[in-house]
């Protein structure tokens, strides 16, 4: 990903709206750990474009979320699955977030939301945290609750596999840790603590940080 060398997250920018894609835009380039890569309207080319720049985060706009839009994001994160996609200026919508969600979107924005809130999605996108807003996150626990549709044994406490390591990082990330947080606490390096996340996403078949600690909510393990 670009930010590997520039020290910058580079971000790819789409609003049909030309007054929002440039006043966001702007702002995003007065933040030193940020790079706005593009800013452009969504057309047939988008798909070519996003993947010959490779950005760290997508930030997609839009009211509501078509059959196209996960779509391009299914395609997106099949050929770079290291991006971050953020949906940004969306509709409170429990289902459309589901399928947010299930499609690998880890941010989801609502339009409300101020400049600096989107500021700050990219930045915790970036460290590998999930963000939405607090009612619908509570919608996404209710769904694993209800996909699971099973009550929480100790047996499946032991099917999760986790390490002893892995076990340790639940509670700092169901804090809203950041890997740096969580590394000064820990006496580890920063790069060591996205190992071990990124192998504990592995192990529970969980896209980001926020759906590893409710799937194993879900599994019946109580994190404080």
């Amino acid at each position: 990903m670009g930010s590997q060398v520039s020290g910058k997250v580079n971000v790819f920018l789409v609003a049909a709206n030309r007054l929002v894609r440039e006043a966001l835009a702007r702002v995003l380039r007065t933040k030193g750990d940020v790079q706005v890569v593009e800013a452009c309207a969504p057309d047939e080319t988008l798909l070519s474009k996003i993947v010959s720049v490779l950005p760290d985060v997508l930030l997609l706009e839009g009211e509501s979320l078509t059959r196209s839009d996960l779509a391009l994001v299914r395609d997106l994160l099949s050929r770079l699955p290291n991006l971050r996609v953020i949906l940004i200026g969306m509709a409170e919508q429990e289902r459309t977030f589901l399928e947010a969600v299930r499609a690998g979107v880890v941010g989801y924005v609502l339009q409300d939301a101020s400049a600096m809130d989107i500021v700050s999605a990219v930045r915790a996108a970036s460290q590998g945290e999930a963000v939405c807003p607090p009612r619908l996150c509570l919608a996404l626990f209710r769904n694993f609750a209800r996909e699971t549709g099973r009550t929480p044994t100790v047996r499946m406490r032991m099917d999760l596999g986790l390490t002893r390591r892995e076990q340790q990082l639940l509670p700092l990330i169901a804090q809203g840790m950041t890997n740096k947080e969580i590394a000064s606490q820990l006496n580890l390096s920063e790069q060591t603590i996205k190992n071990h996340i990124h192998r504990m996403l592995q192990r529970l078949g969980a896209s980001h940080r926020l759906e590893a600690v409710e799937l194993v909510r879900v599994q019946g393990v109580y994190i404080d």
